[in-house]
């Protein structure tokens, strides 16, 4: 399985960061035509958790760690409902056992993209320049969403 390099979410960051309004939109459609249903399952979490700030950066994160996987140079399978129910029970089950035991490899084995998992780490726990932070609760919601793209993606790297 290839794995997301540092220099890629680097260069992933500085595209998605530098684009005005509507070339993000631009870049938004993109990805959201090329994985319609894993979008709809990543912005099905702001309703299911009822956190309005949770959606708009599902759609930025969406963005960037898509960006990730085309800097990385990968291309990735159409993601199914199928392959999103096979996924969520081994998920969550894994989720159970990272809160109990708080070990960073649990998450990082489950879903075989340490930088990426390490990235959304950083992000969801380091304040923004402006020094701004998530509140807990959307910081939390935001990491089991956006681990669950990574994993649902790298799953679909195509060999």
């Amino acid at each position: 399985m290839k794995h997301i390099s540092l220099a890629s979410i680097e260069k992933a960051i500085k595209k998605v960061d530098n684009l005005d309004d509507d070339a993000l939109e631009s870049l938004s459609e993109i990805y959201a035509t090329a994985q319609p249903t894993l979008l709809g399952y990543v912005m099905s979490a702001a309703i299911e958790y009822q956190n309005d700030k949770l959606e708009g950066l599902l759609i930025y994160y969406y963005c960037l760690i898509g960006e990730c996987f085309a800097q990385e140079g990968v291309t990735l399978k159409n993601i199914s409902e199928d392959d999103i129910d096979a996924f969520e029970e081994p998920y969550f089950d894994m989720l159970d056992a990272y809160f109990e035991n708080d070990d960073d490899e649990i998450l990082e084995t489950f879903c075989d993209q340490p930088e990426l998992a390490q990235f959304m780490a950083m992000e969801i726990s380091t304040e923004d320049e402006d020094g701004t932070s998530l509140d807990d609760e959307t910081a939390t919601q935001l990491f089991i969403v956006t681990l669950a793209m990574i994993t649902l993606m790298n799953r679909a790297i195509e060999a």
